[in-house]
């Protein structure tokens, strides 16, 4: 369960966090903050500030105004909480308060809380990575007529995802009013509309020689932005201090997301062979020709002028690593060589391995409390591939799938 007060809470976001906060079962909102703590039927109580606030929780979710972040710091400080700061309009000394204090406890600061806005960061800088200077990029954002801050909090964040990949290069243009001149490659045009009750839109417009390509998302209620805040909660309560952002959020998925074995394999391990700088050449050139695939090439560091080799490749090639493995040992009686063909390669997968690196570690350690020796290994940020005998096949599935809840 995790417990949240929410900073603002008679705010209109406020309110939309705290009726969807009663619909999640792992969410309990333990109190609310407001300088009006009268104006609606809680059903949890309201204090006018943190300080007069008792009730323990994992992270406070801020939806108030930039004037706040000093006492809600320092609040946070005092509770030993995370916090999830969604107010925008910050200036640049604020947001180095913040900086300063995520070295502290830890604190998830986004100028949007919605997914759809946070994958269009994505979006648009693989959009300016492949298009370049030779298409002018402008910013739109249209919100209600209420909205206090102008740009928004989250077309400055566009603006900033775009010039990043420009290295910091671009000029943000503000309107064009009284503007006599034309306009410069370097500029990133950023306009602000307001009017009626438009909950957000934000459209990035690459104009380009006789083409014009926008990536837009419009937000048809407050939901999204509150949906958004509680899973940032989830994703903070207990976390390390840092400065955490939505992307954070986005990428937390299960660590593990896919196992699968493939049987059709060779392991061929060679022991005591000349550490020569070609030994590997020659093994590629032997079997990486064609069509054939090295599953996994491996050369330990030289003791006494001697290595030991392994790599897989598939069975469909015994024929000819047997014919390999021969020749070597005809030039060198003293290498000790070895074809496991009774083999399996088992893949375990995630996106999220990438966020969880001690995820290997705890693959070892589980085979090595179940006994089961594994022959090589290969491990990327995404992928752990093991080399075990066939025989420990279902009982690695079964361990792994019990492991990681697949």
């Amino acid at each position: 369960m995790t417990k949240i007060i929410i900073h603002g809470c008679n705010g209109k976001m406020g309110q939309v966090v705290a009726s969807m906060a009663v619909k999640q079962p792992d969410i309990q909102v333990v109190a609310g903050i407001d300088r009006v703590t009268d104006a609606y039927d809680n059903p949890f109580p309201v204090y006018s500030s943190l300080a007069e606030c008792s009730e323990d929780c994992d992270v406070i979710i801020d939806f108030s105004l930039p004037k706040a972040l000093p006492s809600l710091l320092d609040a946070a400080v005092k509770r030993n909480c995370a916090l999830v700061i969604a107010t925008t309009g910050f200036s640049p000394k604020e947001l180095e308060t913040i900086t300063e204090y995520s070295k502290t406890i830890p604190i998830l600061q986004a100028a949007n809380m919605s997914v759809g806005v946070n994958l269009m960061y994505q979006l648009i800088q693989k959009a300016a990575q492949v298009l370049g200077d030779s298409f002018d990029i402008e910013i739109i954002e249209k919100h209600h007529n209420q909205k206090i801050d102008a740009p928004s909090g989250t077309a400055y964040a566009l603006a900033d995802a775009i010039n990043e990949v420009f290295l910091n290069s671009k000029n943000y243009i503000y309107g064009r009013h009284s503007k006599n001149e034309r306009r410069s490659p370097s500029d990133l045009g950023i306009h602000a509309i307001r009017g009626g009750t438009i909950v957000g839109q934000h459209t990035v417009l690459f104009a380009g020689n006789d083409e014009t390509i926008e990536i837009e998302h419009t937000a048809y209620s407050k939901q999204i932005f509150a949906v958004g805040a509680l899973r940032a909660a989830r994703y903070m309560a207990n976390r390390a201090p840092g400065l955490y952002n939505m992307k954070n959020v986005l990428d937390d998925r299960s660590p593990v997301t896919n196992i699968t074995t493939h049987d059709n394999i060779i392991l061929v391990s060679i022991r005591n062979a000349p550490a020569k700088l070609n030994t590997i050449a020659n093994i590629y050139r032997e079997f990486a020709g064609g069509n054939n695939y090295l599953e996994l090439i491996s050369q330990t560091s030289p003791a006494d002028r001697m290595s030991d080799i392994a790599f897989a490749l598939s069975a469909d090639n015994l024929q000819q690593a047997e014919s390999f493995c021969k020749d070597l040992v005809s030039k060198d009686s003293g290498l000790s060589i070895k074809l496991d063909t009774n083999i399996v390669k088992l893949s375990i997968e995630g996106l999220g391995l990438e966020q969880h690196p001690k995820i290997a570690a705890s693959v070892f350690e589980l085979f090595t409390r179940h006994n089961i020796p594994i022959k090589a290994s290969v491990t990327s940020n995404i992928r752990i591939d093991c080399f075990i005998d066939k025989i420990h096949e279902k009982q690695a599935m079964d361990m792994l799938i019990d492991e990681f809840g697949l």
